[in-house]
């Protein structure tokens, strides 16, 4: 059994882990060891923005994972893709770069996470960022992590920010900044026409340093301990078991499905689960798999009348052209998501702040490629933000070879019914408008024939997605909370030497994609372990709809 000795050891190569190898190791002294079950990200797929749904669909980038069947979904297993790849999930998602609601900060600090208020986060994602735009109060300019508006040159994209408009919502001129509700420009990770990936931003510069070491086609299989202490970590690469002693810390930056899993293997999670299948308890953490949110979304679709939308960029010849332009210039259609607009509404009256959101798209076709568009089309991804139904990632076996079950009781709770029903209405009302007149046809999903709550309750539970965005699964919380997993400065409770740092870790899932907030929450992270000091927090006023107690908008 082969042996080596590390400072600090992270486990996951991801959106969380990448940000961590940069910040421990730039001291040039400690030595740093990062371990990553997936391989490299050289891929042309990973790097060509456009290109996102090719490498979720490929077994070699994603893990892969499944539900259980979800009851109140009819019984399907819905796709949940972690990525596998350096970079991990931020090399195969869809490079939208959104912060979440200032209030969602202030939501978790009421949650128990003291010292995430918004104005305690806003430095921390001030300091991942170089934005293409320019730094102000809100946005950074000398950070890592490329982000930068789309082009705008589809004229869907202005039918879209019209109709709302016309709908009565308002504008916003940066949804990351100090109003995120309303329509308005959406960033994208993206710098040099290249995916912004962690990766790119952090670990690869970050590797031409000497006291940093990361190891593909590893996988962390159990923690070792000394009473509650870790002290080293057991991991298989290329067909034997490895360990590796810890001086200083170990990091868990597996993910939401991944972390659970390795704690649970190595005694640490509720102590019925891990002694039903012969694990010895550790510690007995009973929140540990539990807490599991997500998005869920429907693509709301409508043909489009005249020859302005993307359909012809996804036959072969397009995609041809396409991709030799982005290989020659890194410009043109291969350098963007197409997620160039967005919007946060309110549901109903009564709601404080932004409790749906919209990606528009010039395209009507399935965002991880599953279906092909067949006409011009245009859509909307629409889905609730805060939904009430909790799940759970528990394991199968003590395999760490075998994939952990998973349920997240999708739609188990009556408000996101109520939820799902207003995102079919409200979105109908938009494309409904006289923005949208030269080119709305027919409406391919839902139907114009959806119209009862239970015929758009049938729709729902046939076609809705989830968002991929599983989080909450080692919740941050207070030492008197029985169901938290790590205090405030992401250390497991109960044991020492160990921390988890990944989205797992947030009390509840952020009003919208969770890619920019994790990459804050590492950046925050790497200072508590470290034991620098904070940065000073930031008093950046945010403003929200003073109507909200009596209108929707």
């Amino acid at each position: 059994m082969d042996e080596m000795n590390f400072d600090y050891v992270i486990v996951g190569a991801g959106s969380a882990g990448c940000v961590l190898a940069d910040r421990l190791s730039a001291d040039g002294k400690s030595s740093v060891l990062v371990l990553e079950y997936g391989g490299s990200d050289r891929s042309v797929f990973i790097q060509m923005p456009s290109a996102l749904s090719i490498p979720m669909n490929m077994p070699k980038y994603n893990w892969f994972y499944h539900t259980e069947p979800e009851a109140h979904l009819g019984g399907r297993r819905m796709h949940t893709p972690r990525g596998k790849v350096l970079g991990g999930s931020s090399s195969i998602n869809g490079l939208v770069y959104v912060r979440g609601n200032p209030q969602d900060f202030e939501r978790w600090e009421a949650q128990g996470a003291a010292g995430w208020s918004y104005r305690d986060v806003l430095p921390y994602f001030r300091r991942a960022e170089h934005a293409a735009r320019g730094g102000d109060d809100y946005r950074g300019d000398a950070g890592p992590l490329g982000t930068r508006y789309g082009a705008l040159r589809n004229p869907l994209h202005a039918a879209w920010l019209g109709a709302a408009a016309q709908a009565g919502y308002p504008q916003t001129d940066d949804i990351n900044g100090a109003q995120q509700e309303g329509v308005g420009r959406m960033d994208m990770t993206v710098a040099d026409g290249r995916r912004c990936s962690t990766a790119n931003a952090y670990l690869r510069p970050a590797m031409q340093r000497a006291n940093l070491t990361v190891l593909t086609r590893a996988l962390a299989t159990r923690i070792l301990f000394v009473g509650q202490r870790v002290t080293g970590l057991a991991f298989s690469r290329g067909g034997k078991t490895h360990t590796v002693h810890i001086r200083r810390e170990l990091i868990l930056s597996g993910g939401p499905i991944n972390s659970p899993q390795l704690l649970k293997l190595s005694g640490i999670g509720p102590a019925a689960e891990l002694q039903a299948l012969g694990i010895p308890v550790v510690h007995d953490l009973p929140g540990v798999g539990e807490n599991l949110q997500d998005h869920l979304e429907f693509y709301f679709q409508v043909a489009c009348t005249q020859p302005v939308s993307l359909y012809p960029s996804v036959k072969l010849l397009g995609k041809a052209l396409i991709g030799m332009r982005w290989l020659l210039f890194r410009d043109g259609l291969g350098a963007t998501n197409h997620f160039e607009t967005c919007g946060f509404i309110r549901s109903r009256p009564g709601i404080p702040y932004p409790d749906i959101q919209y990606h528009f798209l010039p395209l009507a076709v399935a965002y991880d490629g599953s279906t092909l568009a067949k006409e011009h089309g245009f859509q909307a991804h629409v889905g609730p933000m805060r939904s009430k139904s909790r799940g759970w990632v528990r394991l199968a076996s003590t395999d760490p070879f075998e994939k952990p079950r998973i349920r997240f009781n999708y739609m188990s709770h009556g408000d996101d019914w109520v939820e799902m029903r207003a995102c079919v209405r409200l979105t109908r009302e938009i494309f409904a408008q006289h923005a949208f007149d030269p080119y709305r046809g027919r409406e391919i999903q839902p139907g114009a024939n959806v119209q009862t709550d239970a015929q758009i309750d049938e729709f729902i539970r046939a076609k809705v997605e989830s968002a991929y965005h599983p989080s909450c699964t080692c919740k941050i919380g207070a030492a008197g909370d029985p169901m938290a997993v790590v205090d405030p400065q992401t250390r497991v409770h109960g044991i020492e030497r160990l921390r988890v740092v990944d989205s797992s870790i947030m009390p509840s899932v952020t009003t919208g994609n969770l890619n920019a907030p994790t990459i804050m929450l590492a950046e925050k992270a790497a200072d508590h372990i470290i034991g620098r000091g904070m940065l000073a927090p930031c008093d950046a006023p945010f403003r929200s709809a003073t109507n909200w107690q009596t209108a929707q908008r």
